[in-house]
């Protein structure tokens, strides 16, 4: 049984419908998915070897102690985050804004957006996870949160919120939750890095051409209703390409270093040859 780790959100759905599709039994794998409290848990146990591949932010991969071989093998999540700001609430009256902890795409969302809209050391709720950044949020305990699909679609269709901007108007084509695994796996077992990338670059494309369909699938994963993550689905869309804008990532990997997230620039944290297989498989119609 291979173990594989998630979170909760649009950027995992390619996951849940790889398995509840049959896309990675069609590669001959038989794959357990653990969905994990939070994205923090997720290098741990990529390290310890508890689960051998997971879609976690790719900015945790590259903050990771080089030691514990961690590597993003394929995009998923893309401009993934959003500022979602009360009903109501004009811009400049924004006070508080809810944000998980340190280094992942919400967060550093977060910080670019309040840098980019001026906000004057707004006070920061610093959560433990981006459910409780979303809590602080419905409670009425903060004036903005920064958080990710479906949830900003979700406030938005009960009226609670609305989106004010997203990671594409800072970082256009920068890419959030990645399929990561360890360079022990990648090295040692080449072959089952390459049928896992080709399951989850089919489940990609079955999310664009079934986002109904996946959306029920989701369903059961994210807690949901169907109907917002279909929404979701229409303004933002998981791509496998998303780790080739090398671009976005190396403006990233700047503002982490300006915070202080990194001591220095990390290097070797993706490769994209199995993803060119696979879509290289994909468009030949061998996949």
């Amino acid at each position: 049984m291979l173990e594989f780790s998630v979170l909760r959100g649009v950027c995992q759905i390619p996951a849940y419908v790889a398995v509840e599709k049959g896309f990675f039994r069609d590669e001959g794998l038989d794959v357990r998915l653990d969905v994990a409290a939070t994205a923090w848990l997720v290098p741990q146990k990529l390290a310890s070897g508890a689960s051998q591949f997971a879609l976690l932010p790719w900015t945790r991969v590259a903050a990771a102690d080089p030691e514990e071989g961690l590597i993003v093998v394929a995009g998923s999540g893309f401009e993934e985050a959003a500022i979602v700001v009360r009903t109501g609430m004009e811009l400049e009256d924004v006070r508080s804004v809810a944000v998980p902890l340190r280094g992942g795409m919400k967060d550093l969302t977060a910080m670019g957006l309040i840098r980019s809209m001026g906000w004057e050391n707004p006070d920061l709720f610093r959560q433990p996870s981006g459910d409780g950044a979303i809590i602080a949020f419905m409670g009425e305990g903060v004036d903005a949160a920064s958080m990710v699909e479906p949830y900003a679609s979700m406030f938005e269709g009960l009226g609670l919120g609305r989106v004010l901007r997203r990671t594409g108007d800072l970082w256009a084509g920068a890419p959030g939750c990645s399929l990561a695994t360890t360079t022990g796996v990648r090295d040692g077992e080449p072959e089952l890095v390459q049928r896992v990338v080709n399951a989850f670059v089919r489940g990609i494309d079955y999310v664009h051409s079934e986002p109904k369909e996946s959306a029920r699938v989701a369903h059961r994963y994210i807690g949901v209703a169907p109907r917002f993550i279909e929404r979701a689905l229409t303004v933002n869309q998981p791509r496998a390409d998303a780790i080739r804008n090398q671009g976005a990532m190396d403006t990233l990997v700047d503002l982490m270093l300006d915070l202080g997230y990194l001591k220095s620039r990390p290097e070797g944290y993706c490769d994209t040859r199995f993803l060119d297989v696979a879509q290289g498989s994909a468009r030949s119609g061998t996949g």
